[in-house]
């Protein structure tokens, strides 16, 4: 709401944001993160986590910070922070995390370099962009594998549903042929069983000859 004391270019300067803000179609913030990551112990794996806004980056009130949660029920752990006058800075996990994203870009990545399986847990990624109202929250579950499973590989896939194609298209055939099979016997039987009448036929022909 507008008032009147703020000046009637302050109030027109307001409206016509909105007005923008409407037709951009512009409302909120977005952090787009995966849901999960598998790492193998001991290697680097870089986390993900950009974010969409109505405005750019305003160093003086941009607030972002990832933290860290083993568990659903523990407390988060703050581990990488913003500061204006110093950037990104990690204060957890010592010299093995380092900001891999690009503000510009509005990338907020971190990598991870030698992990350990202590390092398993949720990873949050906050951010705050003023004067955009909604706070982004995305969250990473990482797993660490002393050896990664393997990849779902869909020739396996391939290879049964071939097997059952190809068991159906077996069971289908099998059915056509005693079908066919059945249908032949039933027409031999029928045709037997027609000469057998004719044979009657001709023998009772004969019987009435020879008596006359």
């Amino acid at each position: 709401m507008c008032l009147l004391t703020q000046g009637e270019k302050s109030c027109g300067a307001r409206l016509l944001m909105l007005l923008l803000l409407w037709v951009s179609g512009c409302s909120c913030m977005d952090v787009i993160v995966p849901s999960k990551i598998n790492v193998k112990n001991g290697t680097d794996i870089k986390i993900p986590c950009t974010f969409t806004s109505c405005y750019k980056i305003f160093a003086p009130k941009f607030v972002m910070n990832w933290t860290y949660q083993e568990t659903v029920n523990d407390t988060e752990q703050m581990f990488m922070a913003y500061y204006k006058k110093r950037g990104m800075v990690a204060l957890r996990f010592a010299d093995r995390v380092m900001f891999a994203g690009n503000l510009e870009k509005n990338d907020l990545s971190i990598t991870l370099l030698d992990v350990q399986e202590d390092d398993e847990g949720y990873y949050h990624c906050y951010v705050i962009n003023p004067p955009d109202r909604i706070h982004g929250h995305g969250v990473i579950k990482l797993n660490v594998f002393t050896k990664l499973p393997p990849p779902r590989d869909s020739t396996i896939a391939v290879v049964i549903g071939a097997s059952v194609g190809g068991v159906l298209a077996l069971l289908i055939l099998s059915m056509v042929v005693v079908k066919f099979l059945r249908h032949h016997l039933k027409q031999e039987l029928i045709s037997e069983e027609k000469m057998e009448e004719e044979g009657k036929l001709e023998a009772e022909g004969a019987t009435e000859e020879g008596t006359k």
